[in-house]
């Protein structure tokens, strides 16, 4: 859950965006094209993660939780999941945008590497932070240059912080992880039988 520190993180990069971003932004809702997606995008029911790479809760669900939700709901069809970014500090961000550079189809593997590895990486000093990222992902192929420039690229930094900032406005979003299924929102690393109970339910008045 958020802290002072990451609260303020949020404060400034809302201030941020908002100076650069005055134009009315499409719900969040919307999945678009360039999401971070698994399961059928056919699926009845849309599950929108925001979560924040750096904080344990969010590790709790994608190492606990997710893997039931996959099993019972996405490998039958039933949802897809939508993964959005919430950074909550520096380390997240980082985190975050390194993600975006690495290929669609093993980026789920390196999403889960990086919360398994969580505790090695996530650190206030931002060298040490991308020294221990770039450990990780170099074997999904990414060179030191291709590290650096996907740091460096300030559109994707601003697209990610204007995608939280939207976040914020439409749902009140300032925790992580937080969930919208269906538009329904859902707040904290629930167990697996909370979401199952929304989910059925959904999935009977679609039925």
């Amino acid at each position: 859950m958020k802290n002072i520190k990451s609260t303020l993180f949020i404060y400034i990069i809302s201030f941020f965006c908002y100076l650069f971003n005055s134009a009315q932004a499409a719900s969040v809702l919307e999945v678009k094209e360039d999401d971070f997606i698994i399961g059928e995008k056919s699926a009845p029911i849309t599950v929108i993660e925001y979560s924040s790479l750096s904080c344990n809760h969010c590790a709790n669900f994608h190492l606990n939780t997710l893997p039931q939700l996959i099993k019972e709901y996405v490998d039958t069809g039933k949802i897809k999941i939508v993964f959005r970014d919430f950074p909550l500090n520096y380390p997240a961000l980082m985190g975050s945008m390194v993600l975006q550079c690495i290929d669609s189809n093993i980026r789920y593997d390196y999403l889960s590497l990086l919360y398994i590895l969580q505790s090695k990486w996530v650190k206030p000093e931002p060298e040490i932070a991308q020294k221990e990222v770039f450990k990780i992902v170099q074997a999904s192929g990414m060179t030191k240059d291709q590290f650096e420039s996907c740091l460096n690229n300030e559109d994707q930094r601003q697209k990610i912080l204007r995608g939280l900032v939207n976040a914020q406005n439409e749902f009140t979003i300032g925790t992580t992880p937080s969930f919208l299924i269906n538009g329904t929102l859902l707040t904290g690393s629930r167990p697996f039988k909370s979401f199952k109970k929304i989910i059925d339910n959904l999935l009977t008045n679609i039925d």
